[in-house]
């Protein structure tokens, strides 16, 4: 999505990645096993219930926690080993939030939480989950845009900083990365550390 669409469009993809799936109430009968998709969306929970999804850590693919009021590191989701999208939309989730490493998950939504500091949590994202392909973080104070006041060069920098880190990635907050894009993200990124490294060494001999 380019980043000067209006603030209209932004609610659109918020609520558009909203996955379809069996929605769960914490405390209601535990339905069947063998789920692939689950959704506890709009539920106001302040903690992940466990007890109702690592019932189904056998199938389940596809996870939506968006819009509550969820910060907790959600280090149990480690068992769900099939899980691929998780939908973490709309929470209150800093860059210090902690994932498991989950070499299955190729999508994730982290857009509208309440992530500042960009290195921190894309170095988090790159090392937890290796073969993330789908990533978005409109909406958060790490990720300038239109939405949030940033300027097309801060937005353009932020896009280059995060694909230079993130090779795998496919799509960065639904726009897809162009060849050219990587190209350049990683020239960008190489040349800067060849730049710091020369400086230090320049510090350490005087």
């Amino acid at each position: 999505m380019p980043w000067w669409w209006g603030a209209d469009h932004m609610e659109e993809e918020c609520e558009s990645s909203v996955v379809e799936a069996v929605t769960l109430i914490p405390g209601s009968p535990t339905t069947e096993l063998g789920l692939k998709r689950l959704s506890f969306a709009y539920q106001g929970l302040l903690e992940i219930p466990y007890d109702i999804i690592l019932e189904q850590r056998d199938t389940l693919e596809v996870l939506d926690l968006s819009y509550n009021l969820l910060d907790e590191s959600p280090a149990l989701l480690a068992e769900l080993e099939k899980l691929s999208t998780l939908n973490l939309d709309c929470n209150n989730y800093s860059a210090h939030v902690k994932f498991p490493y989950m070499p299955s998950l190729t999508t994730l939504w982290i857009n509208k939480n309440k992530i500042s500091n960009l290195p921190i949590i894309v170095e988090e994202i790159s090392c937890k989950f290796p073969n993330i392909k789908i990533l978005s973080m409109m909406n958060n104070e790490a990720a300038p845009s239109y939405f949030n006041g940033g300027s097309l060069t801060q937005y353009i920098d932020y896009r280059q900083y995060v694909i230079s880190q993130i090779p795998s990635l496919e799509v960065l907050d639904d726009t897809e990365v162009q060849e050219k894009e990587r190209a350049l993200a990683r020239k960008t990124y190489r040349m800067q550390r060849i730049r710091e490294g020369s400086k230090k060494r320049k510090e350490l001999h005087h």
